[in-house]
């Protein structure tokens, strides 16, 4: 189909080869490069967004979110998180979304922190199947009865053979990873200090 696709195309653009490849990148249509023979696959973004009860106080839950080890242990997938620089984080992780599953290195950086109201994360995170990028914002509210709600914003890009695959699922995916960290946080916080 997409043999016909660029045949199409190279009447309407038949003196600049290029053109065309350009016109079916931008379109988001996968197609076979005629330089390289490089598959060129679309690219997924969108947002996705919800608010969490935490039952601890606010000041407790900005720690917790400032502990890599215990960011390890509530971040769905995480095998390993070690610091890279000030604010920012090398991990490894076993990603699952639909169809494709596979080892992701991931950078993580925090940005625009507000002890402790608020903070942004950028992540950038890579595998043979493709690459995330994604940016999200915390923003932690106190309760009067003494719990922390976290809004949260994100916007996760998807590139690469993943964007083809999982796409579609991408929002689902990101709202329940999303449950599962919160949930696992929550579990930190209720847990005794040390």
């Amino acid at each position: 189909m997409l043999g016909h696709r660029r045949a199409a195309l190279r009447h309407r653009f038949p003196a600049e080869r290029v053109n065309v490849e350009k016109y079916l990148i931008l379109s988001g249509e996968a197609c076979w490069a005629w330089p390289r023979r490089v598959l060129v696959f679309p690219e997924v973004l969108l947002q996705v967004q919800g608010s969490n009860v935490i039952s601890a106080p606010r000041e407790r839950v900005w720690a917790l979110l400032q502990d890599p080890q215990v960011l390890a242990r509530c971040v769905p997938g995480v095998s390993e998180i070690t610091p890279s620089g000030e604010d920012r984080y090398d991990a490894l992780l076993n990603v699952a979304l639909g169809p494709v599953k596979g080892k992701f290195q991931a950078k993580i950086a925090i940005t625009d922190r507000q002890p402790p109201q608020q903070m942004n994360l950028r992540i950038e995170a890579k595998s043979p199947t493709g690459i995330v990028n994604a940016n999200a914002e915390l923003r932690l509210l106190a309760q009067d009865d003494g719990s922390t709600r976290v809004d949260w914003t994100g916007e996760p890009k998807l590139m690469g053979m993943i964007a083809s695959l999982a796409g579609r699922l991408i929002g689902g995916i990101s709202q329940q990873q999303a449950e599962i960290f919160f949930a696992n946080l929550d579990k930190e916080a209720q847990a005794p200090t040390v």
